[in-house]
């Protein structure tokens, strides 16, 4: 018996250095909708602080989970996977021809990006890449 029953992930929330290159990165390239948004800005100290307000930052709808960006990194700092922490998150997709389309449409927007890699023995396909903080996303296809 667990210490805890659990259904799963709820939310993610990534902290960010800017708040608008990172919202207008998740919107207009993984194509998630805000869901919340914080009323005030993360150069307003209170807001910065503030739970309620989002951290001056907003919410996405990741298809069942919910995708948090609170803009208080300082600028210039970066993404490590190898510290401890996240190492990347990964999103599913359909197909493995929905990776070879994203990474087209990835290299058109100027993105880099990995080759596509099939895992066959865990029955996926994979495509790697980053978001502008350097977080390491992915995308996951069955095979």
């Amino acid at each position: 018996m667990p210490v805890l029953a659990t259904h799963g992930p709820h939310h993610i929330r990534l902290t960010v250095t800017d708040i608008d290159r990172s919202r207008e990165f998740y919107r207009d390239v993984l194509g998630f909708d805000i869901v919340a948004e914080s009323p005030g800005r993360p150069d307003d100290p209170e807001v910065r602080t503030d739970p309620y307000r989002l951290y001056g930052g907003c919410v996405f709808q990741a298809g069942a989970l919910l995708l948090g960006l609170r803009p208080v990194a300082p600028a210039g700092d970066s993404f490590d996977s190898e510290r401890v922490g996240l190492d990347h998150l990964s999103f599913g997709v359909d197909s493995r021809q929905d990776l070879v389309i994203a990474a087209e449409r990835l290299a058109a927007a100027g993105i880099e990006h990995g080759e596509v890699i099939e895992m066959d023995q865990f029955g996926i396909a994979i495509l790697s890449f980053d978001d502008p903080d350097g977080i390491h996303l992915e995308l996951t296809a069955p095979l």
